[in-house]
């Protein structure tokens, strides 16, 4: 017999083993489970919270629970992470992976995170016009691909830092 009628046939024989799962909205009382964590420390470890923002390399997003389970690879920019009240903790993060999974369970893992108030306005100015000279200065091509990519990360916390 071959697999496709075997398939079928298993499946006309047992259909309330076939359970369909309903993707709904969130509720407010809903929670995901958050775990943030670094190489070197977890900042978050399976807490509640009601959302986290992250910045995707697909673009900004939002994750409640009950979201679809998805991988998705993160850029340099603004991790907040929204727990009950309505209080809200911001991360800078330099990139990783946000995974999340079946059962409100998310997991962010990053190379480097930093509190947002950390930075100052004034230094990452600094710092990001002297990155975008070095990139267009006349040094080796590897310096000035490392400026650029020192650049892009400055622009990202510069735009985190002004929607603080």
């Amino acid at each position: 017999m071959s697999a496709l009628r075997l398939l079928s046939s298993a499946a006309r024989r047992a259909p309330s083993a076939l359970v369909q799962h309903r993707r709904g909205y969130a509720e407010v009382a809903d929670k995901i489970n958050l775990s943030l964590v670094l190489p070197h420390q977890a900042i978050f470890t399976s807490a509640d919270v009601v959302q986290v923002n992250i910045a995707a390399a697909t673009g900004d997003m939002g994750i409640l629970a009950n979201h679809v389970p998805s991988i998705e690879p993160l850029r340099p920019g603004l991790v907040e992470v929204i727990e009950s009240g309505n209080s809200s903790k911001k991360w800078f993060v330099s990139g990783g992976f946000a995974n999340v999974h079946p059962g409100n369970k998310l997991t962010i893992n990053v190379v480097e995170a930093a509190p947002l108030e950390s930075f100052s306005p004034e230094a990452v100015r600094a710092n990001l016009q002297e990155a975008l000279k070095v990139a267009a200065g006349n040094g080796s091509e590897e310096d000035k691909m490392e400026a650029r990519i020192e650049a892009d990360v400055y622009e990202a916390l510069q735009h985190a830092l002004g929607s603080k």
